[in-house]
């Protein structure tokens, strides 16, 4: 197989979960779509000298790390408030989430709260499911950095939740 068709293979099987994440991490459906365009554009350039196998799944993790490094680039360049979209569609995992619209709402708007770093961590571990390890893997931060953003991440959106925590997540 060549090249090309290779990666066209690549980006239809990832384009769908990358913008998942990229949509959880800035709330925004035009930003989401740019993160993924650039995140697959970034891969394409180098894909020449990227291994892939079938089943690899360091393919997958790097470019969601390509995909972390472009938000919280932006972010850094940006530094201005996130724009709140009418269409957040379905991108919240069923597992552990409620699946009433409004509840899913109401935890979009909860992440949009948290800072970039601290977002990205809620949504690698706890809606994407990644171990600790692979999230400071991803976020290039050691173990300790990822706990520790984690706890005070949790801690706010509780703060932020307020009732509606119990509705959202089955503790």
């Amino acid at each position: 197989m060549d090249e090309a068709r290779d990666f066209e293979e690549f980006a239809a099987d990832s384009a769908r979960r990358l913008f998942h994440v990229a949509y959880l991490m800035c709330g925004d459906w035009h930003r989401a779509q740019d993160l993924v365009q650039t995140t697959l554009a970034k891969m394409y350039g180098i894909w020449g000298r990227l291994r892939r196998n079938e089943d690899d799944p360091t393919l997958h993790a790097y470019a969601r790390k390509v995909l972390l490094r472009a938000y919280l680039s932006q972010r850094r360049l940006r530094r201005e408030t996130e724009l709140v979209v009418a269409e957040p569609g379905d991108y919240l995992p069923a597992a552990g989430v409620g699946t009433s619209p409004d509840l899913r709402l109401t935890l979009i708007a909860a992440l949009r709260e948290l800072p970039p770093r601290n977002r990205a961590v809620v949504v690698l571990r706890y809606l994407e499911d990644h171990s600790l390890e692979a999230t400071a893997e991803i976020l290039g931060c050691s173990v300790g950095a990822v706990k520790s953003l984690s706890n005070r991440s949790l801690t706010k959106l509780r703060e932020i939740l307020g009732e509606d925590r119990e509705l959202l997540f089955h503790d």
